[in-house]
């Protein structure tokens, strides 16, 4: 978080390139998801047969060792074929075309193994996957990237990087890119084009949710851990959204899934630069910057209480409700001042106040995630106080989607550049991070809460992109 200063001599942030890849690959991916080259497990085994009801053999993958990691990127990638040849024709009215450079498994730990399309050599493709436009391929690391994405992440995070990457391959199809992989820089940065896969990924593991795919199997509730893997791949905190291999923040990368999940492709195709708005955004204070977007948990509190007390105040004034602010008070242990554990800040009806434990939880948090994770957690509270004022139950899937919805709807509001107060680069990130971790945001004051993170954001968006008249407030 920061309140808005004078920034003078304002110095030169740099985004430092993942991959070198990125020059070569304009409509592809320069991501590298940190790990090493291992060899397999009975734990990937498990995730690989958890994740397909049958296999596909990768005799068509050029370089593949034939083993079970190799097989599931085949099975995946058969399962998006199938995908985009339903799909292509009624979104964009004409039968989907192969990749011509078909599909390319490469042996990162080899380090006799001959370069890939689009790359000086093997090691150029270290923990990454990527689409090169030029040769109409896609190529990925089977030692360091989709083993380690499977431990840690489950099948889906293999389903969902290569259905990112096949989207990169529908742009070029669908006249975005093209062979040469460049774009209209004015509907189309970089930024847009990310946005535009991660958005067909999320229709497809809907498919798969959905039962439609032969070989693929994914229970809504593993969504969560494919969403913790694509927030990995999220840009380094302060990379402007206008810089050139800019990807977006968590909260942008998430936001694109859940909208291709909720509402397929053809919604998709339509992002562009005039449509479409990422919250991912450079510093723009040398305060801000040294601090890296964070306060110190008390000057947050602080800062945000009086925020809080100020928006609230006028939204309950829109339903004619009587509102007094709650009052904000620090306890010695984890509040427990109803039925439920709300965690480190819980919002107490019989006082109208909100009661908050600095350590613990909430000091966990602060310092893991940062602070906005904390701010988040204090906003639900307050939302709960209006939630209240307004006469709703304070329990059940409305009162916890009205929590977040609201919390939701104050985070927007710090989005707008005439605030004093306003979300610092990476803020909601931290939103979605806490998010998909915790559902203490989500909890009534019984302590239920709604059960999955990936539920949890979407209550969350809705908030901050329809503001708080779509939260049922009145």
């Amino acid at each position: 978080m920061q309140q808005n200063e004078v920034v003078r001599n304002r110095p030169m942030l740099m985004l430092v390139s993942l991959l070198a890849l990125a020059a070569l690959t304009t409509s592809g991916c320069a991501e590298r998801i940190p790990g090493s080259a291992r060899q397999s497990t009975t734990l990937l085994l498990d995730h690989v047969q958890r994740g397909t009801t049958s296999l596909v053999p990768s005799d068509f993958v050029r370089g593949s060792d034939g083993g079970e990691i190799d097989t599931l990127a085949a099975t995946v990638i058969t399962e998006v074929r199938a995908f985009w040849r339903r799909e292509y024709p009624s979104v964009f009215g004409e039968p989907w075309r192969e990749l011509e450079g078909g599909f390319v498994s490469v042996d990162t730990a080899d380090a006799g193994a001959p370069p890939p399309p689009c790359t000086q050599s093997a090691s150029d493709v270290e923990g990454n996957a990527y689409y090169c436009p030029a040769e109409d391929v896609i190529v990925w690391d089977r030692a360091a990237l989709l083993p380690v994405l499977t431990e840690r992440y489950g099948a889906g995070a293999v389903m969902l990087v290569l259905a990112h990457e096949i989207g990169h391959a529908v742009q070029a199809r669908a006249g975005v890119t093209g062979r040469s992989g460049r774009a209209d820089p004015r509907l189309y940065p970089t930024i847009v084009l990310e946005s535009m896969a991660d958005c067909y990924a999320g229709a497809f593991l809907r498919w798969v949710v959905d039962g439609d795919s032969g070989h693929l199997r994914l229970a809504e509730d593993e969504l969560d851990a494919a969403l913790r893997a694509l927030i990995t791949f999220r840009d380094p905190i302060g990379t402007d959204n206008s810089e050139q291999g800019a990807h977006g923040d968590a909260f942008d990368r998430v936001s694109a899934f859940q909208d291709g999940y909720q509402a397929g492709t053809g919604p998709c195709s339509r992002i562009t630069a005039e449509n479409r708005t990422f919250t991912q955004r450079a510093f723009t204070s040398a305060g801000d910057l040294e601090r890296g977007g964070n306060l110190p948990l008390q000057d947050l509190l602080a800062a945000m209480t009086e925020d809080l007390d100020a928006y609230f105040t006028g939204i309950v004034g829109t339903t004619g409700a009587p509102w007094s602010p709650p009052e904000l008070g620090e306890v010695p242990t984890e509040p427990r001042c109803t039925r439920g554990g709300q965690g480190g800040i819980a919002y107490c009806p019989d006082a109208k106040a909100v009661r908050v434990h600095t350590e613990g939880m909430l000091g966990e948090v602060h310092a893991g995630i940062g602070d906005y994770a904390a701010g988040t957690l204090l906003a639900s509270r307050y939302a709960l106080g209006a939630w209240q004022a307004t006469g709703h139950p304070l329990t059940g899937r409305k009162a916890q989607r009205g929590a977040l919805c609201l919390a939701g709807a104050y985070t927007g509001s710090l989005l707008r550049p005439q605030r004093d107060f306003t979300v610092s680069p990476g803020d909601l990130g931290e939103a979605v991070q806490l998010l998909l971790l915790y559902d203490y945001p989500a909890r009534d004051v019984d302590g239920g809460s709604l059960t999955t993170g990936f539920a949890r954001i979407a209550a969350f968006r809705a908030g901050v992109t329809a503001g708080a008249g779509g939260c049922g407030l009145g």
